[in-house]
């Protein structure tokens, strides 16, 4: 692995290249992680790809800029052009996979583009289907509460004993997965920056994950799935999160509507793929058939 800092672009990006024989792979992780987060999915990847992991701005050793979708697929431009990866395949979860979505739209050349389980966030009554809408109201405030609290969490700076702590729940949450311990907490101390006061603080900061919550709870990506002209595939969650339990109605509720919205598109171009038994952390519970999947979708045939 050959690990760099990408400055052609606005905001400099960090990259992780895992090598491979085969065509190129840009792999992009989801909020609040980074490239470390995706070592896993790229290790089973990389015997069909070259596999390159991104840090997307504001994450893991990635510059800060604000979040505009345009701008974050130009920092992707940017690596695709210094790296010479033109055209690569995109694969991304959540996060990623919205964006993975937006590359496909803007460049019909891609080979293909994967989004694992990218959809928008959850949070307006026209993504829900099947719901008392007095109830679906209610919900959907006391979820915005979770989040807005969560989200101020996450904004205090973390002292020894709270970073001890968080990287034993890292590892507790490797152990539920069956994942790798040393991954988890590389993926959460990538995103640790220290403070004047001594203690550390995670990225991205409370200004930028304001912005990405707005853009991805606006987000609609029908026109992107009906105006791609590359191969896309839109792998997604059946199942609920542990921490999305207490919103099952509501979960469950906006995974029918975007089946229902889904299965009226026109597009050859994109397949939908409902995978029985995951939920949104499919990349930690199945990376060995995720990979399998992307890699028969692209047509690649993995070295010998």
């Amino acid at each position: 692995m050959r690990e760099t800092i990408i400055d052609s672009a606005a905001v400099p990006i960090a990259v992780r290249d895992h090598g491979g024989p085969g065509r190129p792979l840009l792999l992009l992780h989801g909020a609040g992680g980074n490239l470390a987060q995706m070592a896993t999915l790229a290790a089973r990847l990389r015997p069909a790809f070259r596999v390159v992991a991104v840090d997307l701005r504001g994450h893991g050793r990635s510059g800060d800029g604000p979040w505009r979708w345009a701008d974050v697929l130009d920092d992707l431009a940017g690596v695709v052009d210094a790296l010479h990866l033109a055209p690569p395949a995109v694969v991304g979860v959540s996060l990623g996979g919205m964006l993975a979505a937006l590359w496909a739209q803007r460049h019909p050349e891609c080979p293909g583009a994967v989004s694992l389980d990218g959809n928008p966030t959850l949070g307006r009554p026209d993504q829900l289907t099947g719901m008392d809408p007095d109830q679906a109201a209610a919900d959907l405030a006391a979820l915005r509460a979770a989040f807005d609290g969560m989200a101020a969490t996450l904004a205090q700076p973390l002292d020894a004993d709270q970073v001890a702590a968080a990287l034993a729940g890292q590892r507790a949450m490797a152990q539920r997965y069956g994942a790798d311990p040393q991954e988890r907490v590389e993926g959460f101390t990538r995103n640790l920056v220290p403070t004047d006061d001594g203690r550390r603080r995670l990225r991205p900061g409370p200004e930028l994950t304001a912005q990405l919550r707005d853009a991805m709870e606006s987000l609609d990506l029908m026109p992107a799935y009906r105006d791609t002209r590359c191969p896309l595939l839109l792998v997604l969650a059946t199942e609920d999160l542990p921490e999305q339990q207490g919103f099952h109605a509501l979960y469950a509720a906006y995974r029918r509507a975007t089946t229902e919205r889904l299965a009226t598109l026109d597009n050859p171009s994109v397949r939908v793929r409902h995978l029985a038994g995951a939920s949104h952390a499919m990349i930690a519970e199945r990376p060995e058939e995720l990979a399998t999947l992307v890699t028969e979708f692209l047509g690649a045939v993995p070295s010998a």
